[in-house]
């Protein structure tokens, strides 16, 4: 299964919504805004149609992400982070995010510019522990 270019996708024990809920609170516990929650397979629902489940969760901190921004203002296009749930056709849940990596390459920026924001691996690490 192709992920995309640039994303990094770790596998979860949890369901999808137990997953997200887990890092929403390890997100809070750290002081890290959380600004939405997006239910994909939810809304699709909504309208009739089956997805299997799927949820965004979409989350930043302003001293992590603003530099990142000045330093290449498109890169706002990325940012806030988000972090991709989602179970495939095996019933396995994963979580998925954009590599720091890949934004640096992208934005032609140093890995020392976006080291602030590659904090989302431990985040993704601790949330499927």
């Amino acid at each position: 299964m192709d992920i995309g270019e640039g994303i990094v996708r770790k596998p979860s024990p949890r369901s999808v919504t137990e997953t997200l809920d887990r890092l929403e609170a390890i997100l809070t516990s750290k002081g890290v805004k959380v600004f939405a929650r997006f239910d994909h397979s939810g809304e699709a629902a909504r309208v009739g149609l089956a997805m299997p489940p799927t949820q965004v969760l979409v989350f930043g901190n302003p001293r992590a992400g603003t530099p990142v921004m000045l330093a290449a203002p498109t890169s706002a296009i990325d940012l806030p982070l988000k972090v991709l749930a989602w179970q495939d056709a095996a019933g396995q849940v994963w979580l998925g995010y954009t590599d720091p990596a890949y934004l640096a390459r992208r934005y032609g920026l140093s890995q020392e510019q976006v080291a602030p924001i590659a904090v989302v691996a431990q985040l993704v690490d601790a949330a499927v522990k």
